[in-house]
């Protein structure tokens, strides 16, 4: 019986990338994760009614995509762009024994509902998406009473639950990893100077957990407001306390960075003295140019992986992929590597969540037994208005902590 089993697809560097030990014989020998019945020792379904939308490939495992595609706003922009990936994933992926059957949740929780049952009641094994945590909740609903999982898109974290899987950027993994990499670096002593605002408050929790489980500690957290009043007020609060650290927490994103970044500046705020730290907001061009935080480090993914994915859209639908885009074209192809090698057990809990993860466009990820996923991350710093590599991505995760 093999110990380590490694699966790679025809695309060399391109290809998502099983990374070991999710064989069902593997599985088996390790005694499961079992426990909820529908997500172990899965029957796939037979056959279901026909398509009652568009589809993407011809293969005999069918998979859902729900996606905002005709939602207000934005959530359009983007909900294309996933679907176009997830189009693009299957193309790249030679012999992909899938169909996708394309759902337009309309950015609505009812919309996402509706769609989920008509996917189930196509013969769908496993639902692809939505985008937003109200419909990722209505979908995971529907899914777990078929005992069907999901791996949705989503990065708030309230939304994960066994056996709905969120492939997203969930901002404590930014946290986790650059506070870890400034505790290695010497930096022992922390303030943090974070949005007033729901990212805000999940972002300030994780950094204080981050900071104990290093030993470090927390000597002021300062919240500001969108006004540059509430920015200056905060700002003035904070900076006669950095005397006491050596790190400084300022996960603001490129709206708010700029304005943030020169009134801290006109405080007496010097990152010479006290090392900037953001988290994946930071990966744009407009914050890598504000003076007050250069030499800042923040955690992102590599770039180099998300450059050659938005390559190769470009060329195939003449137009960038929104940053996003990933998230589908990874979620696509672990669907049909999982389909093409793992039988009868390929959506199975103890296949989606194996320990050692898959290798996607965004580098290694896996999913955690509560729905959420940890990933491998970069460290990156700001250096004279450019964005570089400090600390590179792990090729592989370590031992679960949870």
């Amino acid at each position: 019986m093999p110990r380590h089993l490694k699966l790679r697809a025809a695309l060399p560097n391109r290809r998502l990338i099983l990374l070991s030990g999710v064989a069902a014989t593997l599985a088996a020998c390790s005694g499961g994760t079992g426990g909820l019945p529908g997500f172990d020792n899965q029957t796939p379904p037979q056959g279901g009614a026909q398509p009652s939308g568009p589809t993407i490939g011809t293969g005999s495992v069918k998979v859902g995509l729900i996606l905002p595609l005709t939602a207000e706003g934005s959530g359009a922009t983007v909900g294309n762009s996933l679907k176009n990936a997830a189009e693009m994933a299957l193309a790249e992926f030679p012999g992909a024994d899938l169909t996708l059957l394309v759902k337009d949740d309309r950015g609505t929780p009812d919309g996402a509902q509706a769609a989920a049952q008509e996917a189930l009641r196509e013969g769908a094994e496993l639902i692809i998406g939505p985008l937003f945590a109200p419909s990722v909740q209505a979908v995971g609903q529907v899914a777990r009473s078929a005992g069907r999982p999901v791996i949705a898109f989503s990065s708030d974290s309230n939304v994960a639950a066994r056996g709905v899987y969120l492939l997203s950027f969930p901002p404590e993994n930014d946290v986790n990893r650059v506070i870890a990499y400034a505790s290695a670096q010497g930096r022992k002593s922390f303030a943090a100077l974070v949005p007033d605002t729901a990212y805000g408050k999940v972002v300030e929790g994780a950094f204080q957990q981050a900071v104990a489980n290093h030993g470090g500690r927390v000597v002021v957290i300062e919240r500001f407001g969108a006004d540059q009043n509430g920015m200056r007020a905060a700002a003035t609060r904070l900076v006669p306390a950095l005397q006491q650290a050596d790190a400084l927490f300022v996960p603001a994103d490129a709206g708010a960075m700029p304005t943030l970044g020169l009134i801290l500046q006109q405080a007496g705020y010097d990152p010479a003295k006290v090392k900037p730290l953001g988290t994946g907001v930071w990966n744009d061009a407009n914050v890598a140019r504000v003076p007050a935080i250069q030499g800042g480090w923040f955690a992102s993914p590599d770039t180099a992986g998300f450059n050659a994915f938005s390559g190769r859209y470009q060329k195939r639908f003449n137009s960038a992929p929104t940053r996003t885009a990933t998230l589908s074209y990874d979620a696509v192809s672990l669907a049909a590597a999982l389909a093409r090698t793992q039988g009868s057990q390929r959506f199975s809990e103890s296949v989606l969540t194996n320990a050692s993860g898959f290798a996607g466009a965004d580098g290694v990820f896996r999913f955690r037994p509560d729905g959420q996923n940890e990933r491998g991350l970069a460290v990156l710093e700001l250096r004279n208005g450019q964005i570089v590599t400090v600390n590179a991505a792990p090729r592989e995760l370590g031992p679960r902590t949870n």
